[in-house]
């Protein structure tokens, strides 16, 4: 018997909204033609809490401003030895202090290790309460490496490699990263449901 999904009724297409060039093509390059969606940029301030908290409130001030259905992506850099921090601050620390800095910032711990998590929301519409995909991989923070071209990718070596994600090809990065692992559950569960984009004057 064939599974049938849920049908989701969408006036228009779902829009990736972003305005980092590098974060798109990793999306696309791991999704392919997985999943329709446009692309948009649209500046969403910078806030504060916890990153899961912070992606749906994204999502839900997008989805005000472009009314329709939004997904949008919250990165973060943690570090254990600081509880976690400087996570979804990682930006501003990176752009404040450099790779060399976020090292500096370990100088006094012994515990190098981090993780990278990738938190996607998405809504369907304003006034629509957002979904969450999180994807997180483990590592630890170490001198840069590789080309500096995408923020903290060269301070952060993932467990099982010698590599860290800036020195890695990009079809190895995108096989293990955090923003792969988030990207697998935002496939899944489009596979899950039938999103159909009918607008207001088709016809049922």
């Amino acid at each position: 018997m064939a599974l049938v999904r849920a049908e989701v009724v969408l006036k228009k297409p779902v829009t990736f909204v972003t305005g980092n060039a590098k974060k798109l093509e990793e999306v696309k390059m791991i999704l392919g033609n997985s999943i329709p969606f446009s692309t948009l940029r649209v500046d969403l301030p910078e806030l504060q809490g916890e990153p899961e908290e912070i992606s749906k409130e994204k999502a839900r001030i997008a989805a005000k401003q472009i009314d329709g259905a939004v997904l949008v992506e919250d990165t973060c850099l943690c570090f254990n030895a600081l509880h976690g921090l400087p996570g979804p601050y990682v930006k501003w620390f990176l752009q404040k202090l450099g790779h060399e800095g976020l090292n500096n910032m370990l100088a006094a711990y012994k515990d190098k290790s981090a993780y990278a998590l990738c938190v996607f929301s998405l809504a369907l519409g304003p006034g629509f309460e957002p979904t969450t995909f999180v994807g997180r991989t483990e590592g630890k923070i170490v001198p840069a490496r590789g080309p500096a071209d995408f923020g903290w990718d060269p301070v952060f070596q993932p467990d099982g490699s010698d590599f860290t994600y800036a020195e890695m090809p990009k079809d190895e990065k995108n096989k293990i990263s955090h923003r792969r692992r988030a990207l697998d559950k935002v496939r899944d569960h489009f596979r899950e449901y039938d999103f159909v984009v009918r607008n207001d004057d088709s016809q049922v």
